[in-house]
This record gives structure tokens, C-alpha cells and sequence, in this order.
């Protein structure tokens, strides 16, 4: 790959989603899949022409500037073809659209896109898929859909977005309140989809959680911020205080009770904490339930001496907020490590008889560790070998079998 092709694979990878997101904001006559194809040639002609002239200094300059005159083509062009149809007269196209306006203009799509002529499943896919520049793959993966039905949602709404220009109004003041708590999941699913990315070339990892966590900061320094907005913040940093030692020297996975606890960055443990006392609140969300959680972990010595039964504890009024079967999943674990053992696998074999959860890898990965620790390797080694089948992914896959070849088995 030649220099031109790698300055343009990672400007595409930083701007790409923003630079969608800034065109859509800026003009009310471009939907959002023109608007994806005016930015996919702007990039297309830098690879052009600067392999003929080479790179310019200010690259994403020349992107942008590249993109408007494009973008303002465009609208020309079919205010022409509207004016030969209807004889109607148009006023100069005009369209407000720099880099310096970036990452405001991406902060306002985000609330447009939460709009509630939309269903919430919408909201959240065109968000990943024109605001965080999600595949489609990656999207259904979040959600738990197949990609067909991601194509088909995004479909209908572009349709629906170009026939109405939902996605093109400005949210009054009231309205955008309204929309924070949707704004709040999206950020949530977006780093949580980075965060939990263990391999695989499609997989944004970490830029993926840098990319909600400036989303929040947005959040943070504009006017619409309240507790749970602290809350969710908080939650993120302390997540990902513990980036760099989630994988071992040589590639390989650690889990949390195997990584060097050193390495955990406690700068953003500080700042994490910062952000939860300001989120103190009569009213506790799931973010502040999370963040307390995310809290005990960072802030414990070692794994073993983890103040178990407070989180399991606080599984538990997750639960009452937010029942589902993945924090029931993590509420079982927590009672395992608390002591309480019985109820555990209680949970865990009955999560077993839920359709998409004896699929899951983790929860089966979660059976087989907890009855090798109980010592029936035998037992273990089928749940192990469900996980691994489960999974495709490469770096999981190698931790799953490591932990079958530490088995006492025949």
C-alpha cells in the first residue's frame, strides 16, 4: 500500500461518518445516501488526483472543500431538472458546510436522528450507520438483527427521511431534551460495541469508543447535559481506563481476573470518578447503577479481594431498573464470585432455556469456568467446547481453548 492510500484509509476512517453527518446538517436538499456517495467520490478523487500531485499539506481541506463544491453541483443540478419540469424558480443553491463546524454539526445530527417519527430500532441504526459510520454488519451484531434486516430497515428509512426530511430539522430547544435519553443509548451501544471487540478487520475497537466518548464530551459541554449524561461518562472511563492491559504482550485475551491491574490508566480512573460525584442524584438511571459497578472494579486491589456482594447488589437493582437476560447473565457471575453459589447456577442453567442466550458464548464460557472451579472438568469441557463453537471470533476462540486444554479431562 502506497503512502497516498494510507493517508486516505485513515482520513476516511476519522471523517468519513462526520463528514456524512456535517453535509446532511448543513443542506436540506441531500438524503442521506447522496449524501454518502458525495463523500465516497470526495475521497475517491483525493486518491486521484494526489497521487499526481501529491498529498497537500492541509489534506482534510481539500476534502471538504472538494465535498461542498460536489454537494453544491448536485443541488444545482436537480434544481435545473426541477426548473425544466415545473418552470419554477429556485433561489442560488447555498450550503454552509467546514470542517471547523465538524464536530457541532455531528452532535446536532445525532439528536435529529432521534427524532420520534422514527421508531427507536431507527433511530439507533441510521445513528450508528450516518453518525458513528457503523457497517451494516457491525450494526446488526449490536442489535442482535441480521443483516438483511438492517438493509431493509435503512431502506425504508431513507425513504421516509427524504420524503418528510425528518432527519434534516433542527430539534427545538424542548425537543432536544426530550431526545437526550435515546442519545444517551446510542452513545452507550456505540462504545460498548468497541469496548467488547476482541478481532475480526471490520471492527472499529477502539476509535469506535473514542468516538462515543467525544460524543459525550459534546454532551458534557453543551447545555442539555444532566446526571445521567455525568453518569454514562463516568461509565465509559472507567471502562476504558482498562484498555491496555485487556490483551496480553503476546495477543492474547485476558479476562479480568488475569490483567495487570498497573496498567490500568489512573488519570481516567480520577476523571471517572470526578464525573460520578458530579452525577450524584436523587434519581438513580441504569448509568449511575453501571458507573458504581465499573467503580468497585477499577478500584479494587486485585480480583479476589472485589467487593462482589455490593456488586451483585447493585445486579440486582439493575435488574429492577432494567430487567434483561444479559444482566441477568452478569448478575450470576457477581453471586458466583460473592459466594453464593447455588443461586448462581440457578440463574446460569436457566438462562440456558432462553432462545438466543444458549447461543451466546459468554454464557456457556461463564457454565464451563464455574464448574471447572467446582471441579467437574467433565461437565466444563461441554459448555467450553458450546462457547467455542459460538464464536467466530479469533482471539476469543484462542481463550476459550486455553481454557479447555487447562482441563483434568481424559
Amino acid at each position: 500500500m502506497d503512502d497516498v492510500q494510507q493517508e486516505i484509509d485513515r482520513l476516511y476512517k476519522q471523517h468519513f461518518g462526520k463528514m456524512v453527518a456535517s453535509l446532511l446538517y448543513s443542506t436540506r436538499e441531500i438524503d442521506p445516501a447522496t449524501a454518502e456517495d458525495i463523500v465516497q467520490d470526495s475521497f475517491s478523487s483525493a486518491l486521484v488526483d494526489w497521487r499526481l500531485k501529491g498529498i497537500p499539506t492541509n489534506a482534510m481541506g481539500w476534502i471538504y472543500k472538494v465535498c461542498r463544491n460536489k454537494a453544491l453541483n448536485k443541488i444545482k443540478k436537480d434544481q435545473r431538472l426541477q426548473e425544466l419540469s415545473e418552470k419554477a424558480d429556485h433561489p442560488p443553491a447555498t450550503i454552509d458546510f467546514s470542517e471547523s463546524k465538524l464536530n457541532d454539526q455531528q452532535l446536532r445530527l445525532l439528536f435529529a436522528c432521534a427524532n420520534p417519527d422514527l421508531s427507536p430500532k431507527t433511530q439507533v441504526v441510521i445513528t450508528l450507520k450516518y453518525v458513528v459510520n457503523l457497517k451494516v454488519e457491525v450494526i446488526a451484531k449490536i442489535l442482535g438483527m441480521t443483516i438483511d434486516g438492517v438493509d431493509k430497515l435503512l431502506l425504508r428509512a431513507r425513504q421516509k427521511i427524504k420524503d418528510e426530511k425528518i432527519i434534516l430539522e433542527e430539534p427545538h430547544p424542548q425537543a432536544l431534551k426530550q431526545r437526550l435519553s435515546i442519545v444517551h443509548k446510542i452513545i452507550y451501544l456505540t462504545f460498548n460495541e468497541g469496548y467488547k471487540s476482541t478481532g475480526g478487520k471490520e471492527i472499529i475497537k477502539e476509535e469506535l469508543c473514542e468516538e462515543a466518548l467525544i460524543l459525550s464530551k459534546s454532551l458534557l459541554d453543551s447545555t442539555l447535559c444532566n446526571k445521567e449524561t455525568e453518569a454514562l461518562h463516568a461509565l465509559m472511563l472507567f471502562n476504558a481506563a482498562r484498555f491496555k492491559s485487556r490483551f496480553a504482550a503476546s495477543g492474547e485475551l485476558l479476562d479480568l481476573e488475569n490483567q495487570d491491574r498497573s496498567l490500568w490508566n489512573q488519570d481516567l480512573i480520577f476523571l471517572a470518578h470526578h464525573y460520578m460525584t458530579l452525577s450524584q442524584s436523587e434519581i438513580i438511571s441504569n448509568y449511575h447503577l453501571e458507573a458504581a459497578i465499573a467503580c468497585l472494579h477499577s478500584t479494587a486491589a486485585s480480583f479476589g479481594s472485589t467487593d462482589w456482594i455490593t456488586i451483585a447488589k447493585l445486579y440486582a437493582r439493575l435488574l429492577q431498573l432494567k430487567p434483561n437476560p444479559f444482566v441477568e447473565l452478569n448478575y450470576a457471575i457477581a453471586l458466583f464470585y460473592a459466594g453464593d453459589k447455588p443461586s448462581a447456577f440457578k440463574i446460569l442453567n436457566e438462562l440456558q432455556r432462553h432462545a438466543f442466550l444458549s447461543q451466546y458464548y459468554l454464557l456457556n464460557m461463564a457454565l464451563g469456568r464455574f464448574h471447572h472451579i467446582e471441579g467437574d472438568d467433565s461437565l466444563a469441557r461441554q459448555f467450553l467446547l458450546k462457547a467455542f463453537a459460538q464464536t467466530n471470533a479469533p482471539k476469543e476462540k484462542d481463550f476459550i481453548q486455553n481454557m479447555i486444554n487447562k482441563l483434568k479431562v481424559p
